[in-house]
């Protein structure tokens, strides 16, 4: 077992990438927001993501509730990292309407990630000054 606040976070993403990467389980504690009690689940995790507040989030799929969930690497206090395979299947992505998300090409997923993390989220003007510096 690993604890969190005995190593960098670098150290810790580096771990969980390589679970993604082999597709295998990794227990964690995790203290979730206004509890002080840890719970332990056991998890597959299949992306990390930053939030537009700057917090880093695990998305995997839960083995305790059978669904896929988020968990912030900030309050993951101990990870072990197993040679399990994943076993639960990972939801299809799906766009705001509901319908299913396919990317055919490697470049129509390089613009569906760049423009889920970078582009504005309203329409900008150019007579629009509330983002200048």
């Amino acid at each position: 077992m690993k604890h969190t606040n005995r190593q960098t976070v670098t150290k810790t993403l580096t771990d969980l990438y390589r679970s993604i990467d082999r597709r295998h389980a990794v227990t964690i504690t995790y203290i979730k927001d206004g509890d002080t009690q840890p719970t332990i689940r056991t998890i597959e995790p299949y992306d990390i993501r930053t939030t537009k507040t700057g917090r880093i989030q695990v998305r995997a799929m839960c083995r305790l509730r059978g669904e896929a969930r988020q968990f912030y690497i900030d309050r993951i206090t101990a990870y072990t990292c197993h040679r399990i395979a994943f076993v639960l299947d990972r939801p299809e992505a799906t766009s705001p309407a509901g319908t299913v998300i396919v990317a055919r090409s490697a470049a129509q997923l390089i613009a569906r990630e760049l423009g889920r993390d970078y582009l504005p989220t309203r329409r900008l003007t150019q007579t629009d000054t509330s983002l200048a510096a």
